[in-house]
């Protein structure tokens, strides 16, 4: 048996190809970053975090796994900034309930870094809204080979100045 493709082979892997780059053109024009989203499947509050991007422009990718801990390691997120879901944007980790203007500054300034995180579930982070209670001020880690430091300090989606 011969692995030649045929003309109707070739035809749809150059159809795919021009797809994909047509898609990630489009993605560009509108300036819209496709943010690739690995959660566990059971849960729910990633959710929310995914629509929080999805209503500020991002592109939106998610990705269900049960090794949401092994992508964290291999990603190099530190523990104790560790949360419910890890994403990927424009070669940066976003770890968390990450406010999306916050993903915006740091792919528009691009700092040499790992990425980015909110430890934990702070309530009133994007995704963490609960009713009756009352949102938290949280920060925002920018995170890399020198450690970790306060990139930012938000109250709800909103940040703090």
């Amino acid at each position: 048996m011969t692995n030649l493709l045929t003309r109707r082979d070739m035809a749809a892997l150059l159809a795919s190809c021009v797809l994909g780059s047509l898609s990630g053109l489009a993605a560009e024009a509108t300036g819209a970053a496709m943010i690739v989203v690995s959660k566990d499947p059971t849960c729910g509050c990633c959710g929310g975090w995914v629509e929080h991007l999805r209503g500020a422009g991002f592109s939106v990718e998610v990705i269900d796994t049960n090794e949401i801990n092994r992508l964290k390691a291999r990603l190099g997120v530190p523990t104790d900034l560790h949360a419910c879901h890890t994403a990927e944007v424009g070669g940066y980790v976003i770890e968390g309930h990450v406010p999306a203007v916050a993903i915006e500054r740091l792919l528009r300034d691009k700092p040499q870094a790992k990425g980015l995180a909110v430890p934990g579930m702070p309530v009133g982070s994007p995704g963490m809204n609960i009713e009756g209670t009352p949102p938290e001020e949280y920060a925002v880690f920018l995170f890399g080979t020198f450690g970790k430091r306060e990139f930012a300090r938000f109250k709800e989606a909103r940040e703090l100045r």
